[in-house]
């Protein structure tokens, strides 16, 4: 047994992640022993594990097979606490390590939010980001749209195994995206189903593919949060397209804006928001005219937001650290992070952590 295939045998497994994985393999002396060592070789749907029939329908399906042992599983992914084991890609890994930004918002979406996620993922495409989405109906599906319109390359993360593809309303537009240079993946085994599992740990990777995540349009109980709060919590920038006050399908965007989240109205913004993340080889189309505004004053700050940079160091600090360092509670500690982030007065690391500016 291969590194590779003992990473896809765990993957089929019930109950055990890449953390447990890992901590197997330091005990045992490396993944393969790990496998060896493991006493619940079952497959998740129970019966016999055959991790041998994955790579055979892989090679049928024309379907990459990727593990962290792998030199294309994409970096920022790897670097995650809980990546997945194995990535199923249909189309070109090389996109899942292009810089990307992440449009996520309600598949109930109105003409308003599919305009808005159209325009972004059109603009960002056309500056060279790739843009990651769920490849769900509404938001998700219209920019992925926008991007292709734009000639650019989409990756759209599935809540099921490739062969159990949902929704089906989507299977020519996977097509498109795998024909025009883009990927569809997924984590799941061959014939795993969605279910109430799969989604948040789709939102999951769609989050740590991304170098930021935009909210185009959400109603408060969405899925669309869960997936800023992971972005938040892995240190990627978090973006939120505003709406009408009185829309219920824009409560969530403006819940994320009043909690910290970066406003954004064009590509433009997004580019500012991301700093020297933006790739170089283009400018970002703005929507806004184009005027010098006036020097910002040095920005005030709270009794609380203080607290936060009192604790900070240019390494960096972890959310749960400064929780405990603070007394304030989780939700607090990443709204004032998040606003201090927008005042250019902390960074967002890898491994959840905040640290000041290189200058401070």
């Amino acid at each position: 047994m291969t590194e590779r295939e003992a990473y896809v045998a765990f993957n089929l497994t019930d109950n055990i992640g890449s953390v447990g994985v890992d901590r197997l393999a330091e005990r045992f002396g490396g993944i393969v022993a790990a496998w060896e060592n493991h006493p619940a070789k079952v497959a998740r749907q129970g019966g016999e594990l055959d991790w041998q029939s994955e790579f055979a329908k892989a090679k049928r399906y024309g379907i990459s097979i990727l593990t962290p042992v792998d030199d294309d599983y994409p970096p920022t992914l790897k670097n995650t606490r809980g990546h997945p084991l194995a990535l199923y890609v249909k189309g070109s890994v090389k996109a899942l390590s292009m810089p990307s930004v992440a449009i996520v918002g309600t598949r109930r979406a109105t003409q308003y939010g599919l305009d808005q996620a159209n325009r972004f993922a059109h603009d960002l495409a056309q500056s060279g980001w790739c843009i990651v989405s769920g490849l769900a109906l509404g938001v998700d599906a219209e920019a992925a749209r926008g991007a292709l319109a734009a000639g650019g390359i989409t990756v759209g993360v599935l809540g099921s195994a490739l062969d159990r593809f949902y929704p089906d309303a989507n299977r020519e537009l996977a097509r498109t995206i795998v024909k025009k240079g883009g990927a569809v993946v997924s984590e799941f085994p061959f014939g795993r189903a969605p279910d109430q599992q799969t989604f948040p740990q789709r939102n999951h990777v769609v989050a740590a593919l991304a170098s930021g995540v935009i909210a185009v349009e959400a109603p408060i109980k969405s899925g669309t949060l869960i997936t800023a709060g992971i972005a938040a919590d892995l240190g990627r920038v978090v973006m939120s397209v505003p709406g009408r006050v009185d829309a219920p399908r824009s409560a969530g965007c403006l819940k994320l804006i009043r909690d910290g989240a970066t406003l954004v109205r064009c590509a433009a913004d997004v580019a500012e928001a991301l700093g020297e993340l933006l790739p170089a080889k283009k400018n970002v189309k703005s929507d806004a005219k184009t005027v010098q505004p006036p020097a910002a004053p040095a920005p005030a700050f709270s009794v609380e937001e203080s607290m936060i940079m009192r604790e900070l160091d240019a390494a960096g600090v972890s959310m749960d650290k400064l929780v405990e360092l603070t007394g304030l509670s989780p939700q607090r500690v990443r709204s004032l992070t998040m606003t201090l982030r927008l005042k250019e007065r902390v960074r967002f690391l890898p491994g959840n952590r905040v640290a000041l500016p290189r200058e401070f």
